[in-house]
């Protein structure tokens, strides 16, 4: 008899061989993101000043692309472990209805909101108009992202972990080989400057999305997408954003968040705002492969927690919160050691050495802290609790963050700002601790057992 993996096979093997995919996958994409800035940095600081005003509405499409993703991943674990094999094939033809919804609502933004959106940052000229023509293309291309990142959790949510892994590698390969040929003209090619990385991004993505549905359509066993049988269900909508919309607000709130502090640091000098922008590129080489974790841990929950195995539930948690505090470790000692070099990579100026080194220092001490904000709010998402996860995010996304650095930036200058991630991932570790206590007293597949355990890893 074929043993069922995500029920039998030995914890740590389990979800090593599911998360090393995404990890991996997700450190390409860092690697992609840090190559395209360094490109465009090579222009001028005003060109990489124009990307990092657009990078949070590239940060909000892929918010509400991996929003709706989770949910139709969560919904489709938990009905694959309560063996609901129709429903899951069905929650696959919704999260698509979904992704083509929302994608027209981002084309239609872009049509008409681009410029008054930029004004609200800066009214350089030639800022404007690099940011202008960046902005367009990833915003009316944005279906690309939806769909494949739809697909790319379809598959996590069966343990398939290799064929997305594959799909996002060589989109990374092919947009980091673009890049340089599409923004300097090489080989013939138009010299299209920041256009041109647009260009690069939106043509890996469109690949991406092309090999996502080949895979789905033909290769994926579980399940797939059936268009013919396709019958709206107001539960299974509901179940998808349930999830999907406290997933989307969190992600979503990085990118206000970047908004907000954009418009708090274009008060200091372009400089600064060019440099948050290179922060958060090289936080993602911290920050992804712990997400790639995430993602090989929420299915593994999901089903565990759908069949009301408790006990493998928190044994993923354990292993997941230790993987992600070394990981996290691991961060910081790169950017104490090596803040000069890391930001070396992006042609820094000598004011941005001045102002970076230091914020460099200070922001990545609140990466300890930070890994309970990603692993204890992807088991309230793996248990349908999208709630918890919303309130955890809020406080480090938002509710903390922007206040403090609004405050402290009148108190210490810049340093004030970069103080606040440390206070605000901090606070909402401690809430999702909590949170996660009042949980296991109160959720019936939680049981005895996991509560000795669970409350023991954190007295």
């Amino acid at each position: 008899m074929k043993m069922n993996k995500m029920a039998e096979k030995p914890m740590p093997s389990l979800l090593f061989g599911m998360a090393l995919p995404p990890m991996v996958s997700m450190l390409i994409q860092s690697l992609y993101n840090i190559v395209d800035s360094m490109y465009v940095a090579q222009i001028s600081e005003e060109a990489l000043t124009a990307v990092s005003i657009v990078f949070p509405i590239q940060s909000l499409i892929i918010s509400v692309s991996v929003g709706i993703g989770v949910g139709v991943n969560s919904y489709i674990s938990r009905k694959l472990g309560e063996q609901e094999h129709k429903e899951a094939n069905s929650t696959v033809a919704h999260g698509m209805m979904l992704a083509t919804i929302a994608s027209g609502i981002f084309c239609l933004f872009g049509l008409v909101g681009t410029e008054q959106f930029l004004q609200m940052f800066t009214q350089d000229a030639a800022i404007v108009a690099d940011a202008s023509s960046y902005m367009y293309i990833v915003v009316y291309f944005s279906f690309t992202s939806f769909y494949y990142i739809l697909i790319e959790k379809i598959f996590q949510s069966t343990g398939q972990m290799s064929i997305p892994m594959m799909i996002q590698v060589i989109g990374a390969v092919i947009n980091i080989v673009l890049d340089p040929i599409i923004i300097f003209g090489w080989f013939g090619f138009p010299a299209l400057g920041v256009a041109g990385a647009a260009i690069a991004t939106v043509t890996a993505q469109f690949i991406c999305m092309l090999l996502s549905f080949y895979f789905l359509l033909k290769k994926n066993q579980e399940v797939t997408l059936k268009l013919r049988e396709f019958k709206y269900n107001v539960e299974t909508i509901k179940q998808i954003l349930f999830i999907g919309i406290p997933n989307t607000c969190m992600n979503a709130l990085g990118s206000f968040l970047v908004m907000g502090l954009n418009a708090i640091l274009i008060s200091f000098s372009t400089t600064a705002v060019s440099l948050y922008g290179v922060y958060y590129k090289l936080q993602t080489f911290v920050f992804m492969p712990v997400s790639g974790l995430t993602q090989g841990a929420m299915p593994i929950m999901g089903y565990n927690y759908g069949r009301k195995d408790a006990s493998r539930l928190v044994h993923c948690l354990k292993i997941c919160l230790v993987a992600a505090l070394g990981i996290m470790l691991v961060g910081v000692l790169l950017f104490q050691i090596f803040p000069a070099q890391l930001l070396d990579l992006f042609n820094a100026s000598g004011e941005m050495h001045v102002i970076g080194i230091p914020a460099l220092r200070i922001i990545s001490i609140s990466f300890i802290p930070a890994a309970f904000g990603f692993i204890l709010p992807t088991l309230f998402q793996s248990m349908g609790k999208g709630k918890e996860s919303l309130i955890v995010f809020l406080l480090r996304q938002f509710c903390i963050t922007m206040p403090l650095a609004l405050l402290l930036s009148k108190i210490w200058g810049l340093n004030g700002i970069w103080l606040s991630f440390i206070i605000a991932e901090i606070i909402a570790a401690l809430v999702s601790i909590a949170l996660f206590k009042r949980l296991i007293t109160r959720d019936r597949v939680l049981n005895k057992e996991i509560e000795a355990t669970a409350t023991s890893k954190f007295n």
